[in-house]
């Protein structure tokens, strides 16, 4: 994901968000099937489910229904430090359907942008699967594996993103590590990403009060001082007008609590904290591919298509590095082959590997972070961790998403290599115009698939 700003403001209007365990809403996760096969093709169903990040849900006072966080502010008698705030106030169950437009029917889950509930208007979701026990994340380990599924984007407008990426998280969501964390897993919490997000209310089982800042764009959102750090692969960021594939390093193993603006990356220090908010994308319009990705193009973004992802390892095992990131595509019954770079003083690349990377950030002038922090060396290095899969739908405060589908930065000539991302205006994207002209967006992912190289797919 690359905000331009170090906030990485995912829009909700949820009422509030927390860390003890409430009793008010039950908690009944949305089931979903996914299939694991086997070499030669065969493939076995597993029933798994789904969880709300805790960040959505709603949190109050453990002995009653009064509301911890309201709008982007704490109630500080309940909050008066990130310790007691964390015994005060208890995370409760979500009504996934009613107040959050997530649903699921066998192995499809469905994301709905905008969700007007009886009390509150909801704008976006994140959800993570849980493993068979239904309380701790599915950890994924997909060296010389690859990753399939179905997706229909075809409502996701300009400055919406439909995501399935994975994240270094704790399979508990940090409950053993946080022993005040008595939510969980279970409940959604223990989220990072590289870009260190300061807007997660609670971190390492303590609310993130100190410092705390609404955001001067979005009335539910804030920053505290910290942020919450870890590897990401971002196997899918769209919307019907673009899309990249984008693996980001740290230089941390494992979800990390970053507590200075260096460390955590912020603003002019982007380049100097622990984590790669850039990362190493293949987004085909922006690799010189105009005409291979959106509405009645050679991937129709109008209709469903199969998205595979493959990570190679040098020497073809599970434990060998990880060298290689390959997409192809299969829409009506076709295996489309990924495009290949077009850009003048690169070679014609068609996935991602270190040399693909330096030659991308040597010709658009980029900071190659990626690079100094291991590159995809470390992006395997966190598989073999364990990463959990998340999946959303978003609109981004801090840049309106023009990263992925319009030029950016906007204040650089759209004519250098790699500043046209998308067909997407530079004025397009704003949340309140998003939220007002298509709140019935709605991202649909299915028949997930998962297993060795070739097995997925036909």
């Amino acid at each position: 994901m690359f905000p331009a700003a170090a906030l990485l403001s995912l829009s909700f209007l949820a009422i509030a968000y927390g860390q003890q365990v409430g009793t008010l809403t039950a908690e009944n996760h949305p089931k979903l099937s996914v299939q694991q096969c086997s070499a030669g093709g065969s493939c076995q169903t597993l029933q798994r489910s789904v969880v709300l990040d805790s960040n959505w849900r709603w949190l109050h006072d453990v002995s009653s229904s009064t509301n911890c966080y309201t709008g982007n502010t704490w109630d500080t008698s309940l909050c008066p430090d990130p310790q007691t705030c964390a015994q005060n106030c208890a995370l409760d169950g979500a009504d996934y359907a009613g107040t959050y437009g997530i649903t699921t029917s066998g192995n499809q889950l469905s994301l709905k942008f905008v969700t007007q509930g009886p009390y509150s208007k909801n704008i976006g979701s994140r959800v993570y699967l849980l493993s068979e026990d239904d309380t701790t994340y599915e950890m994924f380990n997909l060296k010389n594996q690859e990753f399939t599924f179905d997706v229909d984007m075809s409502t996701l407008p300009c400055g919406l993103n439909g995501a399935l990426y994975f994240v270094e998280m704790d399979a508990d969501g940090g409950q053993s590590r946080f022993p005040t964390n008595k939510a969980g897993s279970k409940y959604g919490t223990g989220y990072c990403d590289t870009q260190c997000p300061h807007d997660i209310k609670f971190i390492n089982g303590e609310a993130n009060i100190l410092g705390w800042a609404p955001s001067p764009s979005d009335p539910n959102a804030g920053a505290g001082q910290y942020g919450t750090c870890c590897n990401e692969m971002d196997v899918w960021e769209a919307n019907s007008m673009g899309a990249a594939v984008t693996p980001h390093v740290c230089s941390v193993q494992g979800q990390t609590r970053c507590e200075s603006a260096t460390q955590c990356g912020d603003g002019d220090d982007r380049y100097d904290g622990i984590c790669d908010k850039d990362g190493c994308d293949f987004n085909s319009w922006r690799m010189g591919d105009q005409t291979f990705l959106g509405p009645g193009k050679t991937v129709d973004t109008s209709q469903k298509f199969t998205v595979v992802t493959q990570f190679l390892t040098a020497d073809n095992t599970t434990s060998g590095a990880l060298s290689e990131i390959r997409r192809l595509y299969v829409q009506n019954g076709k295996v489309i082959a990924n495009s290949k770079t077009n850009i003048p003083g690169m070679d014609a690349f068609d996935s991602i590997t270190d040399d693909f990377c330096n030659a991308q950030k040597q010709v658009f002038g980029d900071t190659n972070t990626f690079e100094s922090l291991g590159g995809l060396k470390q992006m395997g290095a966190a598989f073999e961790q364990g990463m959990a899969l998340v999946m959303s739908i978003w609109d981004d405060h801090a840049a309106e998403m023009l990263w992925l589908d319009s030029d950016y930065p906007t204040d650089a000539d759209p004519s250098q290599p790699g500043v046209s991302r998308g067909p997407c205006p530079t004025s397009s994207g704003q949340p309140t115009d998003v939220e007002s002209q298509s709140p019935g967006a709605t991202v649909v992912f299915s028949n997930i698939k998962f297993g060795p190289i070739g097995s997925t797919y036909a």
